[in-house]
């Protein structure tokens, strides 16, 4: 498999850390603490990963995510971090809505939905890492993207949120800023590349992302500097999410006028408002002793659980409403209204 062959040609030269995890769906809710905190339901829905201490109110100061939790849906054991993006729905011809399933990716088969994490130095395909990194610290939350974004040029303001209409398990481009337009074999995975540059000061702010910053000039893989403002180098945080679209492959259920069918759970048709959130968790200093470690995926300092623990950790909904898993629902969750239309000609 392409990752085991990744891991061992770490072994050839000395390296920092790179690591790629699973994680298992830890609840289906509309909630978003990070954005509406304390909001009960909140606007759309998200499928939410990690830590069980996960609630509709979590402030920095009273939450501690690794005291709180004992039990996390992600492979890292010491990992208590939450993670969410939104659901996604396939509306039908006849206008009625079911919610995609999401899958483990390639190597972590068995995974109850979910998605994959990683947290690197350099870019994927480096195998030295050898940058050094800050890890996050406890409080540390950011969110990367805009729901109510509906143009290209909007979504352009958020450089690596892209979808990759998936050939088989392993195609990783072309990458598209909106939803792919033709029936993808093997699913859609949504990819999320959240900024890289701290300001060194704020473990938060208003808006969730002015705290962080994208390099100032090149971008992450390129290394590119970061800029005076957020001098501050932070491990890339990247989600790939896999939605199980195969099963409404079927083109006699899309639009008649040839439009792509999925719908974001706030309302989205065109997949420019992609977005992603993350809370910081991890059990002390847990992350940055693997951040220092000279590893690749495989590192010895990350303690891991099984398959099974992580799909054993869950927390009950607080939003008891129909989200399409079974039966065709005639609206999304939450939304009156649609933003359809995309491809390349916007709305």
């Amino acid at each position: 498999m392409l990752w085991n062959s990744l891991a061992a040609l770490a072994l050839v030269a000395p390296s920092h850390a790179l690591i790629r995890f699973g994680c298992s769906q830890l609840v289906v809710d509309r909630l978003d603490p990070l954005v509406n905190p304390g909001l009960t339901p909140s606007p759309h829905l998200h499928q939410i990963i990690g830590g069980n201490s996960f609630t509709p109110s979590m402030t920095p100061v009273e939450h501690d995510l690794a005291k709180l939790s004992n039990c996390t849906t992600c492979q890292p054991s010491e990992d208590f971090s939450n993670y969410w993006t939104a659901s996604l729905y396939f509306r039908a011809r006849n206008g009625t809505f079911k919610r995609v399933p999401q899958r483990g990716n390639a190597g972590f088969e068995g995974q109850k939905g979910g998605m994959t994490v990683y947290y690197m130095q350099n870019q994927l395909a480096d195998y030295a890492q050898k940058a050094k990194v800050k890890a996050f610290q406890p409080g540390f939350r950011m969110l990367i993207g805009n729901p109510t974004a509906n143009t290209r040029q909007e979504a352009e303001k958020y450089q690596q949120l892209t979808y990759t209409c998936l050939q088989n398990p392993g195609t990783r481009f072309p990458e598209t800023k909106a939803f792919p337009t033709k029936p993808c074999p093997a699913g859609i995975m949504v990819n999320l590349r959240f900024p890289t540059c701290w300001d060194g000061k704020n473990l938060d702010s208003p808006d969730h992302i002015s705290h962080m910053s994208y390099p100032a000039s090149g971008v992450f893989e390129s290394q590119g500097p970061c800029p005076d403002s957020h001098p501050v180098r932070m491990p890339q945080v990247m989600y790939e999410v896999i939605f199980e679209t195969q099963v409404f492959n079927d083109t006699s259920l899309w639009p008649e006028d040839g439009s792509q069918p999925f719908v974001w759970s706030f309302g989205d048709g065109t997949g420019y408002g992609n977005h992603g959130d993350y809370v910081f968790g991890w059990k002390d200093d847990a992350l940055q002793k693997i951040m220092d470690e000279e590893c690749y995926v495989n590192c010895t300092s990350m303690k891991t659980q099984s398959m099974e623990k992580m799909n054993s950790c869950s927390v009950p909904n607080k939003v008891h409403e129909d989200i399409g898993d079974n039966d065709w629902i005639a609206s999304i969750p939450g939304q009156p209204m649609m933003r359809l239309h995309a491809a390349d000609g916007s709305i």
